[in-house]
């Protein structure tokens, strides 16, 4: 913690503070700090550290944390975003700094020259992206690095702070790295499943409304379920009812998608009998919310399928999408062998010869 952190009793000691502060901190984090918290208060504590120690021994609530070590170094960063949570008031701000994955790439690739920057870059994705997302690997990772320096993405780092109980303010881009702004909104998740492995565990709306695990590989940034609901406040639905512009997918997830790879997982959701070949896909809460409450009650009296009936009628909107599952829900109630039959031949021939591709 910065030393100099104290209570103030005249304008002349709030004046030196101010002055410290702006020799201590890099070019421009003063201004974007000043602007988003009260530095000269006491319910503000400005920190450097990566230690959960400095936040446990606070002890009155708080107005604003501010962290001015990256992310990247927090050991257990959630359990820091629930520590942080208890010790401030409600709608109290975080403030703290990341370098995401773009930065942190630039950083290796623009330090050295090609022949060794380019090398480097790949040996530092593997250990510090692949490895600890593999539980075979996990271990070596943090071997080699004690958890310290970690590679962790904007969608992760927000995905993180959502769950422990915040909601986004603004941000900033200062010396390459990403400065942001949450507030506290409620307490903490303390979701113990989270989107984080290579294979994904997402809830979905079963049968009889029943939450049930699909599993599929994992195609989007670490901790994206959580960003959901601002993504379809901010970006809304794109054609075949997917988010428009959706930066949560990462750009491998994209050719897995493309070629329907990360499903292949919920063939033990098909065995298991959580799925039938057949039927309306299994949707998130927040998906499932925007449905009409009729389709809902339909939807529930059957188990959702692997192939949804979207790839029979391909919709573009959510409207259409809609329509096309109620088809479907009422001919399967009335005869559902030929529904099945029909629907899942009509989707084989989309699929096949009209390049029908989940996005």
């Amino acid at each position: 913690m910065l030393k100099e952190q104290y209570r103030f009793k005249d304008s002349k000691e709030i004046q030196e503070r101010a002055e410290l502060l702006e020799r201590l901190l890099p070019d421009g984090v003063y201004e974007y700090l000043n602007e988003n918290a009260d530095l000269n208060s006491e319910g503000t504590k400005i920190f450097d550290s990566g230690s959960l120690f400095d936040i446990n021994i606070i002890e009155n609530k708080l107005t604003s944390i501010i962290n001015i070590n990256r992310v990247n170094n927090l050991k257990y960063i959630n359990k820091y975003f629930e520590s942080v949570n208890h010790k401030l008031i409600f709608g109290g701000k975080i403030i703290g700094c990341v370098e995401t994955y773009e930065q942190r790439k630039n950083r290796i690739l623009k330090k050295n020259n090609k022949l060794i920057s380019y090398p480097l870059y790949v040996f530092d994705f593997i250990l510090k992206r692949v490895f600890p997302k593999l539980k075979i690997t996990r271990k070596i990772y943090y071997l080699f690095t004690r958890g310290n320096n970690k590679a962790i993405s904007k969608v992760e780092t927000y995905g993180r702070l959502t769950s422990c109980g915040f909601d986004f303010v603004n941000e900033k881009e200062i010396n390459n790295l990403l400065f942001f702004t949450f507030q506290k909104v409620s307490s903490p998740r303390y979701d113990t499943e989270p989107t984080y492995g290579f294979i994904a565990k997402l809830k979905r709306i079963g049968k009889d409304g029943k939450i049930i695990t699909v599993y599929k590989i994992r195609t989007m940034y670490a901790y994206s379920e959580y960003l959901q609901e601002k993504i379809a406040e901010e970006l809304g639905l794109d054609i075949g009812g997917k988010f428009k512009n959706d930066y949560r997918k990462t750009y491998w997830g994209k050719l897995l998608r493309a070629f329907w790879l990360d499903e292949l997982p919920m063939l033990w959701n098909l065995i298991k009998g959580d799925l039938k070949l057949f039927g309306v896909r299994p949707l998130s809460q927040q998906y499932f919310n925007l449905y009409n409450e009729d389709l809902k009650k339909m939807r529930i009296k059957y188990k959702p399928g692997l192939i949804p009936p979207y790839y029979a009628d391909m919709p573009k909107t959510l409207y259409e999408i809609m329509e096309s599952e109620r088809r479907y829900l009422t001919s399967y109630e009335k005869k559902p062998i030929r529904t099945q039959w029909v629907y899942f031949w009509k989707a084989f021939y989309n699929i096949v010869f009209k390049d029908a591709r989940s996005n």
